[in-house]
């Protein structure tokens, strides 16, 4: 494992070589693993994804498995309970930010069907190779997560700005931003 050429950015440890190899980059349709991400990456903004990454056990207990319907139902006292919580970011920001993006992912739902129908059709169903060269050709946003963005709050979506979209859409798989020279694109 450790011998392959991987993108530049995980090489910090297996933690995040295998996040890399297994997961970053890969097409998800799954509603629960989509929701799963849109909690992980909504409590990364301003912080390393790594930090979430060492995290996630935490942050899965702490939120139902990320059962989005469980987690739209958070009382107040879950919420000062998840405040306590030292296991996970306790920004009280994003925690009630994510009880909110559970009820507007149901509502989402409730119109499209799935969430991964709503997200996908921004893409035309297909993933967006953009082939980098280098980290330095890696963009934090584009046009496309502009408007995705603009569109998940208009649903009532919190913490969503285009950068935390951009990386939402590199760990679903939703863009490959795997470099040329990555093992993953052989």
């Amino acid at each position: 494992m450790k011998n392959k050429i991987r993108c530049a950015w995980c090489e910090k440890d297996d933690l995040y070589r295998n996040y890399h190899d297994n997961e970053w980059g890969k097409p998800v349709y799954d509603d629960q693993v989509l929701f799963e991400f849109l909690i992980l990456e909504t409590f990364q903004a301003g912080l390393s994804w790594y930090t979430i990454l060492k995290k996630r056990e935490n942050f899965k207990k702490a939120f139902a498995s990320f059962d989005y319907k469980k987690v739209a139902l958070f009382s107040e006292e879950k919420i000062q309970e998840l405040l306590l919580d030292a296991g996970i970011i306790r920004n009280q920001l994003k925690i009630r930010a994510a009880v909110a993006n559970a009820i507007a992912f149901i509502k989402v739902q409730e119109e499209f069907g799935t969430f991964s129908k709503y997200i996908w059709n921004f893409t035309d169903g297909k993933p967006i190779d953009n082939n980098p060269k280098s980290l330095k050709d890696l963009p934090a946003s584009t046009p496309l997560s502009d408007a995705i963005s603009k569109d998940l709050k208009k649903r009532g979506f919190k913490f969503v700005g285009t950068t935390v979209v951009y990386a939402h859409m590199q760990a679903t798989g939703m863009v490959n931003d795997h470099v040329e020279s990555c093992w993953t694109r052989n």
